[in-house]
């Protein structure tokens, strides 16, 4: 992927929505399953997945992200 454009701020605001998108796909795994948990952790799960591949993070830790982005597929598989 291209290097981004993105500013100190815009980074730290993705960095935070992946945070919500990590907590949501935990959360929603932990709860009890119905018709919408699936689509819930699959659109979350691309979200990281998306913004996971962008190359102008500097040191943030992708430790939890990864940790998501596995379980929520191995959720909806």
């Amino acid at each position: 992927m291209s290097v981004e454009d993105r500013t100190a701020e815009q980074l730290a605001q993705d960095y935070s929505a992946m945070g919500d998108s990590v907590s949501l796909i935990t959360a929603t795994i932990a709860a009890e399953a119905d018709e919408d948990s699936q689509g819930t952790v699959d659109r979350n799960v691309q979200h990281l997945e998306l913004m996971v591949a962008k190359d102008d993070w500097g040191s943030e830790d992708m430790t939890a992200v990864s940790a998501a982005i596995s379980s929520g597929n191995e959720y909806i598989s």
